[in-house]
């Protein structure tokens, strides 16, 4: 198996405190073998390599952990976000515009297009991309949806409590949403999400939607707390979800249940709080409390949302720089949100995780011996800079499972 020594690092963002002072080296240098990370330390230390790449004293930190998209999609949403720009309001009926492009579509036209933005994706340094269905919202729509994104995302999510589609009565598509559709598509995919909001799905649906995937075996996500406040927070933590996504409307309550979800006395996971800021700007509502979160004691991920309607990019340098500016995260701390944070909400932070194909993988997020060499080299001697210099192409190299994409 070769190996590759990147060394002459001048910062190295790691996430794990056990091998640097809140995960960070300087002079440092990584080794790689095959997919994984096999040594970790001072560039002094490094050990031989069959290979060297020279980091000329740049910053190399985890690939993007991009937990949040729906990139499966035919069509475009223009003139929705032209007329938001002009004052409109958002509202999520807007989805059914792209659901009609969609199931239009060719899965060609679909696989195309799904490339094309997880190579956008990588070239801006995301190595882990979680997308969902739910712009089919038929049975076989959505099967199909989530086998193209099987062949080409790590992680995919059953959507079909999208929205209720425009010709369906809302109590029969609940009935097949949680029935034969879930049914269908859960051999494709790892985790069922519902939007649980005003005009999407209420309480009671969103309960419905949430038991059916927990005795499918599945886990769960939530859309929740978008619009306005809601019971999103509090039905994710309740029934375990992995993250709640969105919590633009939170109250102290919704903050301290998120915060308990990982220190209670539950034999539940914790429920990581996905902010998605590119989207907040994009559909200009407030932005999600990331910094009250986090002083609670809550785990946050930052994820970019790539979608047609209301979050066109696949930018995670961007959603960090938002978060520093805007949010009051550190640069540090929405780093770590962008790469381990999303690791967490996927669930792939551990050793195991099972990929679309069913193979387990090692873990991502993360820079340490045993974890997949997922790492991307800033044209920058600091992580600072993606804050300090926003907007700006700062991604020289990117590695993906020890494979240079970028």
């Amino acid at each position: 198996m070769t190996t590759l020594l990147i060394d002459n690092i001048g910062e190295l963002t790691t996430n794990d405190d056990e091998l640097a002072t809140a995960g960070r080296l300087r002079d440092a240098a990584v080794l790689v073998e095959g997919n994984r990370i096999a040594w970790v330390g001072p560039a002094a230390q490094a050990p031989a390599a069959d290979t060297r790449f020279d980091a000329a004293g740049q910053a190399l930190l985890p690939g993007w952990v991009d937990s949040h998209t729906h990139m499966v999609f035919a069509g475009d949403r223009t003139a929705e976000f032209e007329a938001r720009m002009a004052g409109e309001s958002y509202a999520a009926g807007g989805i059914n515009v792209t659901v009609n492009a969609t199931r239009a579509a060719s899965d060609e036209t679909l696989e195309q297009n799904l490339r094309r933005l997880i190579a956008e994706a990588r070239a801006g340094g995301t190595t882990t991309i979680e997308t969902k269905t739910g712009y089919g919202l038929t049975v076989a729509d959505e099967v199909r949806l989530a086998r193209i994104a099987g062949r080409h995302a790590d992680a995919v999510t059953f959507l079909g409590a999208h929205l209720v589609p425009a010709e369906a009565n809302p109590a029969d598509y609940l009935d097949l949403v949680t029935g034969p559709m879930l049914t269908a598509v859960a051999p494709h995919v790892s985790a069922v999400d519902v939007f649980c909001e005003t005009g999407a799905f209420d309480e009671a649906a969103t309960r419905r939607v949430l038991e059916a995937a927990s005795a499918a075996g599945l886990a769960t996500r939530v859309h929740g707390n978008q619009l306005g406040h809601g019971p999103g927070v509090q039905l994710a933590v309740e029934y375990g979800a992995l993250s709640v996504d969105h919590v633009g409307f939170l109250t102290e309550q919704d903050i301290e249940a998120l915060a308990a979800s990982w220190t209670g006395p539950t034999s539940l996971p914790g429920t990581v709080a996905t902010v998605l800021p590119a989207c907040d700007l994009s559909t200009r509502m407030p932005l999600a409390p990331a910094r009250n979160l986090l002083d609670a004691g809550a785990r946050i991920a930052i994820a970019s949302n790539c979608n047609p309607g209301t979050s066109y990019t696949s930018s995670m340098a961007f959603c960090v720089a938002t978060a520093v500016l805007q949010m009051g995260l550190t640069i540090h701390e929405a780093v770590r949100a962008a790469t381990l944070g999303g690791a967490w909400a996927l669930g792939m932070h551990e050793e195991g995780w099972l990929d679309p194909r069913g193979i387990a993988q090692p873990a991502v997020g993360v820079i340490c011996p045993g974890a997949r060499a997922d790492l991307q080299l800033l044209a920058a001697p600091s992580v600072t800079h993606l804050a300090y210099r926003p907007g700006m192409p700062l991604t020289r190299a990117v590695w993906r499972a020890g494979i240079r994409v970028v």
